[in-house]
């Protein structure tokens, strides 16, 4: 674990440049606006470890995964996210000495992600071989205004010298991923353009065919006057600049300001990029930067009015909530319901930047309670639009009838996760694609989205699950073979508790459904009868027998769910024996050796607990807890949340509290030794759950709001605001006292620590 962030409530602060971090650094201080993002990388030269990743939303590249062991059903592809064209590049250059902070003195340096105003500032003195020395302050952002728009001021104060220097403002698209084999490139040259005062560079993806237009125009002030000096355009393929030559005065700070545009062939006719680019550009530098951040800076405003949770008395503890949900909030805007959540965003290419089941199980939560419904109606609407693939998926395997599997890893509906145990095993996410349309219509009570949508899917999916079942007549059960759960670190297991309690429960709730689009639209019941062949009787028959004898692995004497059959068989440790060099075991440890071992990625059996709570006795939960736990290493980034959940109910505050810092600070921290990848955003998700839902306890039951807060120890309040069925309601947990507020809306039912009240408009309502 790093420890080199400092702590603040608004702020990510990083003093003191070490170039052993930087890669880290970069991922933490990434920027996006749901459109486009770029990681924390430099504006000038660095010829050190760096990654200088930008990424474009939507945009990928079918990395063709076809090996000598490929078999039917294996997916053609892996969809890599691209590292896309670069438009921040600003090359300084004093009398032929190249600014790079990997060969100069660097000294003062220290970067700032303001995340209440969305910018990324850096400032550092810089002292070349020869003694000459710079001073740099940088600010750039990625505007949630114009989402094409990207901008940075850039001051350049020479400290004891004048000279003559070149500036070289760039557009490069000569890129390549860090995932990439023998340094293959993904992107091929349509045009480029140089002239004076902007640069514009189109480059088409291989295969895919994206098409992204990525330009630049700038001015230079000194004074508060415009610079002149003389200009070069340049251009070749896959590349455009301008070099701007310039005599820079001792003490007198020359400011570059440098405007960038990002526009994808997903919004903009192929035909028009060009043009359009250049109409953009010339509007940001006429606005200007002071102009384009008030209006981006206006939009953080509102965001943070939605969304903020405030955490006193543990500045540590405010800073990692407040940093998740920036993330989240510059990832996903909810505006186009053809985009999705990459598990990395915009900071990073691991994973392929591709949709998971991260987002329904994690995502989703966060956006009902922070956002206007429709962001998360989108969420389902994008599944609901690939049911289509899912039902190919599913005939690619050899299942029938409209069955559906929904991807494990995708950009397009079709599969793209290259790993067999996980690609054909991992098949719980169709079951958290199910749980996530009950999750939404029992939090917003939109119940006509069961119509539209929802009951198709849920059929298909059921029917994935009758047929993904046999019957064991030794057991005279039906058992589910050859699974993988959410912990990674058990593959082809049987009986996974987990996957067959999600696929009971999906068979449940989709009768259930059906029953009621049935009542209340017959006519709605009919197309849908038509549109998916619905064999009413016979498939709800077959699913009920399914219902009425799955098996599933309990060790009674313990009282605990096993997380599959045998998993008693293996030596029960606990994490806490483990030697530290050991850990994390990912990287220490072989796979064979992590198979056997007894240690959890992520508890199985607790994230179903924590799904189906109210179908469980308290007691049942904490012996669960109680076993599980002490073997869990955590080493998903989608764990620790859960547990803190789970915690907070059993009132195990310690713990709650321990495993709320892990997952508020996983990236800032960097836990697991991974942030340098990229953030883990999707999980990020889960830092706002263990406020809300762990610490504050909310819940909904019978369409109202539950809560049951407690207060950690080491705080002395925490606020959070939920926007639920038209109405906004805050609430504040004091040491002596919680309040609840309704700001806005008609008057509400809530249940407080299982007492009713009713919450009239801005009328403080305090349960002692």
């Amino acid at each position: 674990m790093k420890n080199y962030i400092k702590h603040h409530p608004w702020e990510i602060i990083e003093e003191g440049f070490d170039p052993s971090l930087n890669r880290v650094s970069e991922s933490i201080f990434s920027l996006g606006n749901g459109r486009m993002g770029q990681r924390g990388t430099f504006e000038e030269d660095y010829s050190g470890d760096t990654h200088q990743g930008s990424y474009v939303a939507g945009v990928y590249y079918p990395d063709k995964t076809r090996v000598g062991w490929w078999k039917n059903g294996y997916p053609e592809y892996f969809a890599k996210v691209l590292n896309a064209p670069s438009w921040i590049g600003i090359h300084i250059k004093v009398q032929g000495d190249v600014l790079d902070l990997a060969a100069c003195k660097v000294s003062e340096f220290r970067r700032v992600l303001d995340m209440k105003r969305g910018t990324l500032n850096r400032s550092f003195t810089a002292s070349y071989p020869d003694g000459k020395t710079v001073r740099v302050e940088a600010t750039r952002f990625c505007s949630m205004d114009a989402g094409e728009v990207g901008a940075i001021r850039y001051r350049l104060t020479p400290v004891n010298f004048s000279a003559p220097a070149t500036i070289r403002l760039d557009i490069d698209a000569d890129v390549v991923n860090q995932d990439s084999n023998y340094q293959e490139k993904f992107w091929e040259e349509v045009s480029q353009e140089a002239r004076e005062g902007a640069a514009l560079v189109t480059a088409q993806t291989r295969k895919t065919n994206f098409h992204v237009c990525t330009g630049m125009t700038y001015a230079l002030q000194a004074g508060g006057k415009p610079v002149t000096g003389k200009v070069t355009a340049n251009a070749r393929p896959k590349y455009a600049d301008n070099v701007v030559e310039v005599v820079l005065t001792e003490g007198e700070e020359l400011t570059i300001f440098k405007y960038g545009v990002i526009l994808s062939s997903e919004n903009h006719p192929k035909d028009r990029m060009m043009k359009i680019g250049g109409e953009k550009l010339q509007a940001a530098r006429l606005a200007g930067f002071d102009a384009l951040f008030n209006a981006h800076q206006a939009v953080w405003a509102h965001t943070w009015e939605l969304c903020d949770i405030t955490i006193e008395g543990d500045v540590a503890a405010q800073q990692g909530i407040r940093f998740n949900i920036f993330q989240l909030m510059q990832t996903y805007t909810g505006k186009d319901s053809r985009l999705n959540i990459g598990p990395k965003g915009f900071t990073g290419e691991k994973y392929g930047g591709s949709t998971y089941w991260d987002t329904e199980a994690y995502c989703l939560p966060f956006y009902l309670g922070t956002s206007d419904p429709s962001v998360a109606r989108n969420l389902l609407v994008y599944r609901y639009k690939h049911l289509p693939k899912a039902i190919e998926n599913a005939a690619k395997l050899g299942f029938k009838d409209g069955a559906a599997l929904y991807p494990m890893v995708t950009m397009n509906g079709e599969e793209c996760h290259n790993e067999w145990e996980i690609t054909f095993e991992e098949i719980h996410r169709n079951g958290a694609i199910a749980y996530a349309i009950y999750d939404y219509v029992r939090y917003t009570g939109d119940e006509n989205y069961l119509v539209q949508y929802g009951l198709e899917v849920l059929i298909a999916i059921s029917r994935f699950w009758s047929q993904r079942v046999n019957w064991s007549a030794a057991r005279q059960q039906y058992v589910m073979l050859g699974v993988t759960g959410p912990n990674e670190y058990e593959n082809n297991v049987n009986n996974n508790w987990y996957t067959n309690r999600l696929a009971v429960w999906t068979m449940k709730y989709t009768q259930q459904v059906a029953d009621w689009v049935k009542r209340r639209d017959p006519a709605a019941f009919d197309r849908i009868l038509s549109v998916t062949r619905f064999r009413e009787h016979e498939e709800r028959t077959r699913w009920n027998d399914i219902i009425a004898k799955m098996y599933f692995p309990e060790d009674r004497e313990r009282g605990v769910f096993l997380q599959q059959d045998g998993f008693l068989d293996k030596e029960l440790i606990a994490v806490k024996d483990l030697r530290p060099e050991d850990r994390p075991l990912n990287e220490k440890w072989s796979w064979d050796r992590i198979l056997r071992s007894c240690f959890i990625k992520q508890a199985d059996v607790l994230q179903g607990l924590y799904f189906f709570e109210d179908e469980f006795d308290l007691e049942s939960i904490r012996r669960n807890f109680d076993f599980y736990e002490p073997m869990t290493v955590h080493e998903s980034s989608l764990s620790p949340c859960v547990h803190v959940i789970l915690a907070s109910r059993l009132g195990y505050t310690e713990k709650a509290y321990e495993m709320y810092l892990r997952t508020s600070r996983l990236d800032l921290d960097d836990y697991n030794h991974d942030t340098d990848d990229g953030c883990h955003i999707t999980s990020m998700a889960g830092t706002w759950m263990s406020v809300v839902k762990g610490f504050g306890g909310m819940r909904v039951r019978d369409g109202k709001l539950h809560f049951a807060p407690f207060m950690p120890d080491h705080w002395t309040s925490y606020s959070f605001r939920l926007e639920f069925r038209d109405r906004v309601v805050r609430v504040k947990v004091n040491r002596d006292k919680t309040e609840t507020i309704l700001e806005s809306g008609e008057p509400i039912e809530i249940v407080m620590n299982g007492k009713s009240v009713v919450l009239e408009p801005r009328q403080a309502t305090v349960k002692v």
